[in-house]
């Protein structure tokens, strides 16, 4: 009988063998307080740019797939790694031709699609930057006041667009600055130049003589963060930095080398995520990408599906409601699941935000239909760190868990109150912001390390090699109306503990104000089977349903019992509807919530929240009970 247990019990604790990285790190206190975290390993020889794996890979596996984007709903258009580097190549003729530089660099206003990518590499090729412009505030905006300032700081020489006839009404509404605008779509709107004039140039060698001149320092691309006021800021990444973060991750993936990874990914380029971590991933391994036209939206996950069913990946990439929407499609569709676990080797989630019960879930739906655990991992960067910093290379059973530094990284940890906030130093940080030298300056200390803002805590205090958890924005932690600190990350913490398995995660309200509130954002799907309510209930359906109302009553009841005092007794809450949004930066590129974006986006909630008669959406708990905490403000 013994025997018996013990084996169903090493069959739940089976896990696909997959090579991750050498675990280890080394953590050392210094003098002055600070503590230093570093891999042991010595990180790999990296190539001094990035488009050397583009040459290599259409030397070593010319007919193999690249990318693949889908025509209309239909057949999938590919392009393999020889016909790209061609592609390219004639398209950097063309730029040169155009007499294009850092001065006159190039901006993007596109989607993913491969035009985008020929262009992005062709830039990259003859060392001329690209800024890819994400596209809400060309669409999601109705005046076009940051879209404007981003234009007229990079003064670009040329503006690429995939739809005119969707970013139309933007790029009327702000100055070419003497740029040539590019589509690939209908020209005739606005008078551009088809995409295909680029393609048809003819490489000569000047595309040589560029590439050569091309070294570590050379811009590749200038990303802009969602600051939550003001002009974005652009981040300069250099060809040194995309390179050699990609042999950081690869050092802490081993596996991407055994055998060329192949992804289904709709993650937007024009953030670090999709562009660099991602699409970065699959070039410097020589894998394919198909391009997603699916979101994790309502209506928009259907061609998420549809992909899937057609090509297993052997990596996937998701935002926390992204793997909402698949947890839930995987459920109700054999053979959906059949082939997503067919040959996965890992999947990799947002590291602070998709909440426990997800991750649960997909362990559980990966062992029902393959028999093993399929090693999940996250992940701690920026835009300004190309983005990855730390990684896991130990399976935890905690979702905020982030690992360990790569090997090449330097990580300070400096005391800052109660917390420990990250910097970080190596080959992958940015030089800069572009054109704002005071902004650079405060950016980094006096060591040379970037300054995150970010707070991590260790995993587990008696055995610190084990790594990392994700522990809040220090930017984010405020004062109630009486003086005393709500530090946000710790109750946020605590929130979604409490509130498992039903909140994904939440936005802390109540600066200046007298009680804690919070903008909840619900796991529908644990919420919509503790309701019996059928598959396909609206999120609006079930948010507002009265057994889910009644049971995060219950909840916060129970989560303002246990309070201490006021930074940490939750006496109010609303139900969101819609989850939070990548494309809005929602969502930091450590996968955390991005807490001021949210509040920002969502004031007019915050201010219901906090009404006198708060509407019925709001859950409130009666009056706040006398603070037992010291109001001094510390």
């Amino acid at each position: 009988m013994d025997h018996i247990i013990s084996s169903a019990a090493k069959q739940l604790n089976r896990v696909r063998a997959v090579r991750l990285g050498p675990p280890g790190m080394i953590f050392e206190r210094r003098s002055d307080g600070c503590f230093i975290a570093r891999n042991p390993h010595p990180l790999d020889r990296y190539p001094e740019k990035i488009t050397d794996r583009l040459v290599h890979w259409a030397r070593a596996a010319p007919d193999r797939v690249f990318l693949a984007q889908r025509r209309g709903d239909q057949t999938w258009r590919t392009i393999r790694y020889a016909e790209f580097q061609a592609n390219v190549r004639a398209i950097g003729q063309a730029l040169l031709s155009r007499g294009l530089s850092v001065e006159r660099p190039i901006v993007v206003l596109s989607g993913n699609d491969i035009e985008h990518a020929l262009l992005m590499y062709a830039a990259m090729l003859v060392g001329i930057p690209y800024a890819p412009i994400s596209p809400a505030y060309s669409l999601a905006v109705k005046e076009f006041s940051r879209l404007r300032g981003i234009v007229e700081l990079l003064q670009p020489g040329m503006i690429f667009t995939d739809r005119l006839d969707v970013f139309g009404n933007a790029l009327r509404a702000v100055s070419f600055c003497g740029a040539e605008l590019v589509t690939s779509g209908d020209p005739s709107p606005l008078r551009a130049t088809p995409f295909e004039v680029l393609s048809r140039a003819q490489a000569s060698a000047a595309v040589d003589r560029a590439n050569a001149a091309v070294n570590a320092d050379t811009i590749a691309k200038i990303l802009f963060t969602s600051g939550s006021t003001g002009v974005p800021k652009g981040v300069i990444n250099t060809q040194r930095m995309l390179s050699s973060n990609q042999a950081m991750i690869l050092s802490v993936l081993p596996c991407l080398a055994d055998e060329p990874p192949l992804t289904v990914d709709w993650l937007p380029w024009h953030h670090t995520f999709g562009g660099n971590h991602n699409l970065g991933l699959i070039l410097y391994n020589g894998g394919t990408l198909y391009i997603d036209e699916g979101r994790p939206l309502p209506g928009r996950f259907n061609a998420t599906v549809k992909n899937l069913r057609e090509i297993a990946p052997t990596i996937y990439f998701n935002v926390p409601r992204g793997y909402q929407e698949l947890i839930a499609a995987l459920r109700r569709d054999e053979e959906l699941r059949q082939r997503f676990f067919n040959r996965i080797q890992v999947i990799f989630f947002a590291a602070a935000s998709l909440s426990q019960t997800a991750r649960n879930d997909l362990e559980r739906l990966a062992l029902e239909t393959c028999g093993e655990r399929i090693p999940m991992v996250s992940g701690f960067g920026s835009t300004e760190t190309a983005p990855s910093s730390l990684c896991p290379v130990l399976q935890s059973g905690c979702s905020g868990y982030i690992g360990v530094p790569e090997p090449g990284v330097e990580l300070k940890l400096v005391p800052s109150g109660n917390k420990l906030e990250a910097r970080v130093r190596g080959p992958h940080v940015t030089p800069g912001y572009w054109k704002h030298n005071e902004m650079t300056a405060a950016a980094f200390d006096e060591e040379g390390f970037y300054r995150t803002g970010d707070a991590l805590a260790l995993l587990d205090r008696d055995h610190p090699e084990k790594g990392f958890i994700f522990d809040g924005r220090l930017a984010e932690d405020f004062k109630l109306s009486t003086g005393t600190w709500v530090s946000t990350g710790e109750l946020r913490t605590s929130l979604v503990a409490h509130f498992c398995p039903y909140v994904q995660d939440a936005a802390i309200t109540g600066h200046d104000r007298s009680e804690v509130g919070a903008l909840i954002f619900p796991d529908y799907e644990a919420c919509r089977r503790h309701a019996r309510l059928p598959r396909g209930a609206s999120d609006s359906e079930i948010a507002s349903h009265s057994r889910v109302r009644a049971l995060f009553r219950e909840l916060l009841e129970s989560f303002a019992a246990q309070s201490t005092g006021s930074s940490n007794r939750l006496t109010r809450i609303l139900l969101m509807v819609s989850g939070p949004s990548l494309e809005a930066g929602e969502i930091t590129d450590k996968g955390s919530l991005n807490q001021r974006l949210v509040l920002s986006h969502r004031a007019e909630l915050v201010e219901r929240l906090y009404e006198v008669h708060p509407p019925d959406r709001v859950i409130a708990l009666h009056a706040a009970c006398p603070d037992t905490e010291k109001q001094s403000g510390q």
